[in-house]
C-alpha cells in the first residue's frame, strides 16, 4: 500500500537528518538556546504548528519563550535568540522577521533544508533538516529515472515537518540532559487549567 512506502519514507527521512547533525553547531545552538534571556519561535502554516510544540517543551524546561505572531509576545533585543523554522528559508514572513530580529541584536537559529538560503544568510546558527529535493518538483519523468528518483510520497513539506518536529523533540531530551531536568521537572511546568 502507497501508506507504508509513504511512511518508510518519512522514517528514512528522519534516519538521514539523525546522522547527518552536525554536532559542533548543534552545540551552539543549544548553548544559545539555554543562554537567551527570551526565545522567540516561529514558523509558518505546519511548521509554525511544529514551533508552537518546540516552544511548549522549551516552556516545560523553563526557558522564557514565546511563538512569534501571539498577542503576549514582548519586543525582541540583545541577547535573545529568534528559532525560525522554514523549510525554503525563503519564506517572505520568515525572512522580515529574522532581519528584525537582527537588527534588534538577536541570534537567529535556522531550522531549513536550504542553508545557502536568504535565512541562512541571516542566521547565526543553522541546522539542515532535508525535505523534498529539488528533483521532486522535476515534472520530466525520463530526467527523474536517470536520476534515480521517484516523486517523494509524502506530500509538500511533510518531510522537512515531521523531521523537523521530530528532531526538536529530540533536541528537547538533549536540552534535559544538559540542563540536569528530569520529566518531573518538566511535569511541574505542565498546564494544569484544562
Amino acid at each position: 500500500m502507497i501508506i507504508n512506502d509513504a511512511i518508510a519514507e518519512i522514517l528514512e527521512n528522519v534516519n538521514q537528518a539523525s546522522q547527518s547533525l552536525d554536532q559542533d553547531n548543534l552545540e551552539k545552538a543549544m548553548g544559545a538556546l539555554i543562554s537567551s534571556a527570551n526565545v522567540f519561535v516561529m514558523g509558518m502554516g505546519r511548521s509554525g504548528l511544529v514551533a508552537k510544540a518546540f516552544a511548549m517543551r522549551l516552556m516545560h524546561l523553563g526557558i522564557s519563550v514565546y511563538v512569534v505572531g501571539e498577542t503576549i509576545t514582548p519586543a525582541i533585543n540583545t541577547g535573545d535568540t529568534l528559532l525560525a523554522i522554514s523549510g525554503s528559508g525563503q519564506t517572505s514572513t520568515i525572512l522580515s522577521t529574522a532581519r528584525i530580529a537582527k537588527k534588534r541584536g538577536a541570534n537567529i537559529i535556522a531550522i531549513t533544508s536550504y542553508p545557502e538560503s536568504l535565512l541562512g544568510d541571516l542566521s547565526d546558527h543553522i541546522i539542515t533538516i532535508k525535505g523534498r529535493t529539488k528533483i521532486d518538483s522535476e515534472q520530466n519523468y525520463i530526467k527523474r529515472q536517470i536520476n534515480g528518483r521517484h516523486q517523494s510520497l509524502a506530500p509538500m513539506g511533510t518531510l522537512f515537518e515531521i523531521t523537523s518536529l521530530i528532531f526538536l523533540d529530540g533536541l528537547i531530551a538533549e536540552l534535559m540532559h544538559k540542563m540536569d531536568k528530569t520529566e518531573d521537572d518538566l511535569k511541574e511546568k505542565h498546564n494544569v487549567l484544562e
